[in-house]
């Protein structure tokens, strides 16, 4: 048996997408210990993955380089004794952890002149490897595998029946009434945003079909929230800011469909199985496409995409 550690990125749609790359590991590798060292905002992910042996806490801000606590942290990781460690995200400070721990197989594809603390450090082919998911996925097996030999599994949120039934409770909630969520936020601002006037639209018939309307976002997609809910006269239900991602991933999964930008919430709700509608503007499907059978791609289709 041996021991695995997964440097996990940053943003909660990325950390979805990485399950793939779990459960090859596990198929391949049933009875090794897989940890992820991931932020507090994306752990919520990471429960939901049952490959996943435990999360340890990544302190570090996006963008922090704090070479000292890495090298600290890294130390401090030094008894777990992990025999492999998979780096995600393409930043030189993101392998210093694994290198700090003394971890003697250190992978993951090259970026930011990082090759020389990395043992398995791989140029990326992205005609073959055209998709995050299908990197992530990659990164599995040794350098040489044919991505022909195996297929990418979806992501899969796993769900707590009773968990839901609480929340459903103390939200007050009637699933008899069909659900239908809206996810307006997204990074990077309006680029990757339909207008807050097509949200409202798009709410009041559904509205006048009998649904009930919930929003759903962060603390930084209350604005565009609170815009959308006044264009409709109040008719939505709007959780933005006040749910957490636990909360967010077992309410996606009660949604009758889920009409959203491309944002981390597409990515959990298509891993929670719900109906959804992807909207991408600016941003390319071919990349960071929905992964779920159930999925429908809505695309302007830009010549510039992703711009």
């Amino acid at each position: 048996m041996q021991r695995i550690l997964i440097v996990a990125p940053a943003w909660v749609g990325d950390c979805v997408m990485t399950h793939g790359l779990l459960v090859l590991l596990h198929t391949q590798y049933p009875q090794d210990k897989i940890d992820v060292f991931a932020g507090k905002g994306v752990a919520a992910v990471y429960r939901r993955m049952p490959e996943v042996s435990a999360i340890i806490d990544n302190p570090f801000a996006h963008g922090a380089l704090r070479l000292g606590a890495r090298r600290e942290c890294g130390r401090a990781l030094k008894n777990h004794n992990y025999d492999l460690a998979i780096v995600l995200p393409n930043s030189y400070k993101s392998a210093l952890v694994p290198w700090f721990a003394g971890i003697k197989m250190i992978r993951g594809f090259r970026g930011e002149k990082r090759g020389w603390i990395m043992h398995d450090c791989r140029d990326l082919n992205e005609a073959v490897l055209p998709t995050m998911a299908a990197r992530f996925a990659a990164l599995a097996f040794a350098a040489d595998t044919s991505i022909a030999t195996y297929a990418v599994p979806n992501p899969a949120l796993k769900i707590d029946k009773f968990s839901v039934d609480a929340l459903l409770a103390r939200l007050a909630i009637d699933r008899s009434q069909p659900i239908i969520a809206l996810c307006p936020g997204a990074e990077y601002g309006p680029a990757k945003r339909w207008p807050a006037a097509h949200f409202a639209a798009l709410a009041k018939i559904q509205h006048n079909l009998g649904r009930q309307i919930i929003i759903f976002g962060g603390k930084n997609d209350r604005a565009i929230a609170d815009e959308i809910n006044q264009l409709t006269g109040g008719i939505c239900r709007n959780l933005a800011g006040e749910t957490n991602l636990d909360e967010a991933i077992d309410l996606l999964r009660c949604a009758a469909h889920v009409i959203t930008n491309d944002s981390g919430l597409m990515h959990v709700a298509c891993a929670v199985n719900a109906p959804v509608s992807a909207l991408y503007g600016s941003s390319s499907p071919g990349f960071t496409p929905p992964l779920s059978p159930t999925a429908h791609v809505v695309s302007l289709n830009l010549s510039c995409s992703p711009c």
